[in-house]
C-alpha cells in the first residue's frame, strides 16, 4: 500500500526578550531646624522699711516734770487742790477752838503742830512701768511674680525627593518562521 506524500511544516515561534532596571527612589530630608526663646521668669519684692514709734512723754513727765505746758497745769491743778485742802484744815482748827470746853483743844494743842511746812504740788507724774509707748508698724513685702515665657519654633523641612527612571529594553531575540517541506518525489515513474 502506498502512502500519500506529506507535506512538513515547521514552525519556529517569536521570542520577545525584555531586559528591564527597576526605578530608584532617592528620599532625603533635612533636619528641623528649632528656635527656642526664653524669656526668664523676674521675681520682684519690695520691701518696706519698719517704722517704729516710741512714746517717752510719760516718761520725762515722771523723771522730770515733762514740757512746760503740762508741768505747769500739773502746778496749776495743784496748787487749787493744796488750796481747798489748807482751806478744810483751817476750817478743821477753827471749829476745834470752838469747842474750847474739851481739855484737849488749847490753842497750843491746834497751832503748835501746824508748824511743819506745806510741800509744792508734785510737778511729776507717777513712775510706772508702762510710761513709754512702743507701736512698731510693718507692711507685708510687695511681691511680684512673672512666669517664664518659652517660645519655639520650628521650621520643618520638605522632603527632597528624586527619581531616576529604569529602562526597558525590549527585542526581538527570535523571530516567529514557518518552514514547509514538499515530499519528496519519486521521479522514478
Amino acid at each position: 500500500m502506498k502512502t500519500l506524500p506529506v507535506v512538513q511544516i515547521r514552525t519556529t515561534p517569536s521570542i520577545l526578550n525584555m531586559d528591564t532596571n527597576p526605578g530608584q527612589y532617592s528620599i532625603r530630608q533635612p533636619k528641623a531646624e528649632i528656635q527656642l526663646n526664653t524669656r526668664p521668669a523676674k521675681l520682684t519684692v519690695e520691701s518696706h522699711p519698719i517704722t517704729l514709734h516710741v512714746d517717752q512723754s510719760k516718761a520725762f513727765s515722771a523723771y522730770n516734770g515733762g514740757n512746760m505746758i503740762d508741768m505747769n497745769a500739773r502746778i496749776y491743778s495743784g496748787i487749787q487742790q493744796q488750796f481747798l485742802q489748807n482751806m478744810a484744815e483751817r476750817v478743821q482748827q477753827g471749829n476745834q477752838l470752838a469747842a474750847i470746853h474739851k481739855p484737849s483743844n488749847t490753842i497750843s494743842n491746834i497751832i503748835g503742830m501746824d508748824w511743819q511746812p506745806k510741800s509744792f504740788p508734785e510737778t511729776r507724774t507717777p513712775a510706772s512701768f508702762d510710761n513709754v509707748d512702743i507701736q512698731i508698724e510693718t507692711r507685708p513685702p510687695d511681691i511680684s511674680y512673672e512666669p517664664a515665657v518659652s517660645e519655639m519654633n520650628v521650621i520643618v523641612n520638605k522632603p527632597e525627593i528624586e527619581y531616576q527612571r529604569g529602562k526597558l529594553d525590549i527585542y526581538v531575540k527570535q523571530y516567529a518562521s514557518v518552514q514547509y517541506t514538499p515530499p519528496a518525489i519519486d521521479v522514478g515513474l
